[in-house]
């Protein structure tokens, strides 16, 4: 059974293939681009050489996919067309997206995420949220919220953001929407302080989840590094081993800068996991192959739209079948 066959076996449900035809959705603008592209220069017949090759590399590059990364799917990709003696042009293709799903690999807590199961937590379960401003770290704090409650988990959300204007406005709306409470103070107040309080909330309530927002963005990294691990700290002082879990929030549409962000918050602070946003809203999702491979931090979720529940947990395999829209059984079955 190839790659891709196993894909259509595994996404079989109504939801899962809901779920599916968002991404498919979502991924419109990177796949009417990147793969688009590649389907023009990998027809049938062409011949497969040094020009044809440099081709794919401008298309990975100019994609987001980046210098390092693309090298490497090269150097598969000419191992793979050497070792099976392939010919003709057109079936690099499906080289190239089992190459890609295997670089990009598949993160140990994939499953857990996408069923957003506590199974063996310790509770509350304490989720940070980081990233710089206008990443989109409150819509995802929002669209957390809305799935684990949807999940049967009850959530509490600790605006520890304290310094941007509106920041607690805007994550109270979000709040809101997802239908679970928030532990905030006045402008300026201490972020650790807040996050303080809020795990002694939630641990008097017995909730399950706590999601902590942080600030987008200090005075130098010095700053940020101290504020985060104060924050980290004090919560440490009620549940030594919270925070559970560091998810980096990190804008697609900004390609290599978001690697740069990504590598700038990884030292300052244990990054869990990579919350790659706006997925939707660019024709370089390259980013995603990117930031998996050359930081070895796994996509833990990513956001293909501005729904509440547009943020899908992330599957290499399935992100690859979507972003080079392999149909399901499910597609196929009549409406």
């Amino acid at each position: 059974m190839g790659f891709f066959d196993k894909i259509k076996q595994k996404i079989t449900g109504v939801t899962e293939a809901l779920t599916f035809d968002r991404l498919k959705e979502g991924l419109t603008k990177t796949r009417d681009s990147f793969v688009g592209r590649l389907r023009a220069v990998l027809f049938a017949g062409r011949k497969i050489d040094t020009e044809l090759l440099s081709e794919i590399e401008e298309i990975l590059i100019t994609s987001d996919v980046g210098v390092t990364t693309t090298e490497k799917i090269i150097a598969r990709l000419k191992d793979r067309v050497r070792r099976d003696n392939i010919q003709d042009s057109e079936l690099i293709l499906d080289i190239l997206k089992e190459e890609i799903a295997e670089l990009i690999g598949v993160s140990p807590s994939a499953s857990q995420d996408g069923a957003y199961s506590l199974e063996g937590a310790d509770k509350p379960h304490v989720i940070m949220l980081v990233g710089v401003n206008g990443v989109g770290k409150t819509t995802t704090i929002g669209k957390l919220a809305h799935n684990y409650k949807k999940a049967g988990h009850s959530v509490l959300i600790g605006a520890a953001d304290t310094f941007r204007a509106a920041a607690n406005e805007q994550l109270e709306i979000w709040a809101d929407r997802a239908g679970v409470d928030i532990i905030q103070q006045k402008h300026g107040a201490d972020p650790a302080a807040v996050a303080f309080d809020t795990l002694n909330a939630a641990r008097a309530r017995g909730t399950d989840v706590v999601i902590i927002d942080t600030a987008g963005r200090l005075h130098n990294k010095q700053g940020l590094m101290q504020e985060l691990e104060k924050i980290s700290r004090v919560m440490k002082k009620i549940q030594p081993d919270a925070p559970h879990d560091i998810f980096l929030a990190l804008d697609a549409t900004t390609g290599q800068n978001a690697l740069q962000q990504a590598k700038e918050f990884t030292k300052v602070a244990p990054i869990t996991g990579i919350v790659l946003t706006k997925l939707d809203g660019t024709a370089k999702g390259g980013a995603v192959l990117a930031i998996a491979d050359a930081m070895q931090i796994p996509v833990r979720y990513i956001g293909v739209g501005e729904r509440i529940d547009d943020l899908q947990a992330f599957d290499a395999s399935t992100f690859v079948a979507a972003l080079f829209e392999e149909r399901t059984p499910v597609d196929e079955q009549p409406a």
